[in-house]
């Protein structure tokens, strides 16, 4: 297969500084060299390559675009960047990162006393510690503030008690970040994997993500002193806030999948012939699905940009962030099922990427908000009047 170049049909890189690019081409020959060769494998046995921890931590991947404490202090294109090329490797791994970062590392710098800014950024920064995000319960996906974890005050420390579903990390992260009903309110408390009735297990059986781990999580009876609360994380949207982090990177992360599927497909295409011995891109309907392709992936390049750029002047509302996950997972669907296509029975044998990106975005599609509760938020910006009652607002 030709080697990976990139995708920029439209000059999107005259866009870029030198800087955004080396940082881009950084994050692509890691990639190239410790992800593309192994992939297939982990995948094949459910594997998430921990041994890529501190090396990413190394790199500056971990909260690159938070600023102290160790972290990088890049731009949030230099950020959205490195996930775009992480998730051309594989959704699992470019999961870690934002979860690591956006939903960790982000509410501890934003929310968290200083103690506990000393104690986790550093560790969490280099990769000697890894975190993980509890809010959703098997009972509350779409509607957090349908949580039924709960916080007791106890002295000076408060009594966990409920069960978090579908953490990424969460049987591997030496602290789990804890949502739970407190004193009337909603907030944050650090939970370290050692803490007595804190326990995690992972999920079997997952078609999708299966070279990250995720994880159920149980709290019964798990006392953590007061000072593991985030003292700034006072009611939902502290939580939702961090969400938004994480799907501003999101955004930036689906672009590298579609570009990996779009990449293969357009190399087999030119390579496979059938009927008249041509090429099937010489084919009209493979080229009308190429061009649908290329389309969608430059707009959703430009979306991107422009809402990175809008965040580095600190302009990005949480919608326009909701836009910029919702368009990019679902082009980034389509053209992984469209390549899929191109290729044909070829396309289902791990031979190939595109199966394995297309089941990732599956999951992508749902989680970090569905594309149905970003469809309405969107919706309710535009309209001005909600069409839920009891859901995500900010």
């Amino acid at each position: 297969m030709v080697a990976f170049h990139g995708v920029d049909f439209l000059e999107i890189d005259s866009l870029l500084s030198d800087q955004e690019r080396l940082v881009r081409q950084t994050a692509r020959e890691f990639v190239e060299r410790e992800v593309i060769p192994h992939i297939e494998h982990w995948n094949r046995e459910g594997e998430f390559p921990a041994h890529l921890v501190g090396p990413m931590g190394d790199l500056g991947f971990y909260g690159a675009n938070l600023h102290g404490y160790g972290c990088a202090g890049m731009s949030n294109v230099e950020y959205g960047l490195i996930l775009q090329e992480l998730e051309r490797g594989d959704s699992g791994l470019r999961s870690f990162v934002s979860v690591q970062g956006a939903l960790v590392m982000y509410p501890i710098l934003e929310y968290g006393s200083e103690e506990q800014k000393q104690k986790w950024l550093p560790a969490l920064q280099q990769g000697k510690a890894i975190g993980c995000f509890g809010l959703t319960e098997p009972d509350s996906g779409s509607n957090p503030a349908g949580m039924r974890t709960r916080a007791a005050r106890d002295g000076d420390g408060y009594v966990l008690n409920g069960e978090k579903a579908w953490i990424t990390n969460g049987s591997i992260a030496d602290v789990a970040l804890i949502w739970a009903r407190a004193e009337d309110t909603i907030r944050g408390f650090l939970v370290p994997r050692e803490t007595p009735g804190f326990s995690a297990r992972d999920i079997k059986g997952k078609m999708s993500l299966r070279a990250s781990v995720t994880s159920i999580l149980s709290l019964q009876e798990a006392r953590v002193p007061a000072g593991a609360m985030l003292p700034g994380a006072e009611g939902l949207k502290a939580a939702l806030d961090c969400l938004t982090q994480a799907r501003y990177g999101i955004g930036w992360g689906a672009l590298g999948a579609a570009m990996a599927c779009y990449h293969e497909a357009l190399e087999y295409a030119k390579s496979r012939k059938q009927f008249d011995n041509r090429p099937i891109a010489g084919h009209q309907l493979v080229q009308e699905q190429f061009a649908n392709m290329i389309t969608e992936i430059s707009k959703a390049q430009l979306l991107a940009l422009h809402v990175g750029r809008l965040k580095d002047r600190g302009r990005a509302d949480f919608v326009h962030v909701s836009m910029l996950k919702r368009n990019n997972v679902r082009i980034a669907l389509e053209v992984a099922r469209a390549a899929r296509d191109i290729l044909g029975a070829n396309g289902v044998a791990d031979e190939y990427p595109i199966f394995r990106h297309m089941c990732n975005l599956e999951s992508v599609f749902t989680y970090e908000g569905t594309h149905n509760i970003h469809t309405l938020i969107l919706g309710e910006r535009v309209t001005g009047i909600p069409a839920f009652s009891c859901v995500e607002r900010q």
